[in-house]
């Protein structure tokens, strides 16, 4: 078995806070990549397709190709996996051991 984990993309993907505002951009609709350009002004257009790059290889950005524009697509799959296999999980046991610490204080 590989030591890299299939969630390892998408952990390095969501570990940069500008990946993180393209995820929240997308979250509203598909925006081509000169609309994202447009809005990260401070970016040069490498830069946004390199974040993109990384978003596509952890399958977090499907992009669509029509005419000379390209659409990029947030798939949320991908963090809901993390959410169902990491957060839920640890949630779970967090408010179990909160469950049984309010029950020994109020014993």
């Amino acid at each position: 078995m590989s030591s890299e984990s299939v969630d390892d993309p998408v952990f390095k993907a969501l570990a940069h806070f500008r990946r993180r505002e393209i995820l929240d951009i997308l979250k509203d609709g598909p925006r081509t990549t000169g609309m994202l350009c447009e809005t990260f002004a401070d970016m040069d257009r490498c830069t946004v397709m390199q974040h993109l790059k990384v978003l596509e290889e952890a399958d977090l950005v499907v992009p669509k190709k029509e005419g000379r524009e390209r659409w990029n697509h947030l798939n949320s799959l991908p963090i809901k996996h993390i959410y169902d296999r990491w957060i839920s999980t640890y949630a779970g046991h967090a408010l179990s051991i909160l469950d049984r610490l309010k029950s020994d204080l109020e014993g």
